[in-house]
């Protein structure tokens, strides 16, 4: 099992959302998380004033596949998500050992 975490803008949440659940995705955890990257924040006005938001407002989705589902949902994401802009996020595969469901006790596949 692998662990896909995508970090996208937050407009593109619902195309990401229905890309994912057209792929057989039946679940995901969506997180607000801040940072920065090569866009290094931006510099917006108020009131006149200028100032710099050092870290951007962005979603983190996490998903948990099987290894042979990891390039499809990979995929996926990637034309959901892309606006062809510096700032359009970043994805990450990690392996997972284990799984388990709390309520069952169903372990790995099962749990998923």
């Amino acid at each position: 099992m692998k662990k896909v975490e995508a970090i996208i803008r937050p407009f593109k949440l619902d195309q990401v959302k229905i890309a994912l659940v057209e792929a057989g995705i039946v679940g995901m955890t969506v997180s607000e998380v801040r940072g920065f990257g090569r866009q290094k924040g931006q510099t917006e006005r108020y009131r006149g004033s200028e100032y710099t938001v050092e870290f951007l407002q962005k979603l983190k989705v996490e998903v948990v596949v099987e290894d042979k589902q990891v390039d499809k949902v990979v995929e996926e994401i990637i034309a959901a998500a892309k606006t062809g802009e510096i700032g359009d996020g970043k994805i990450f595969v990690t392996p997972v050992e284990q799984t388990i469901r709390i309520r069952t006790g169903e372990k790995n596949l099962e749990a998923v």
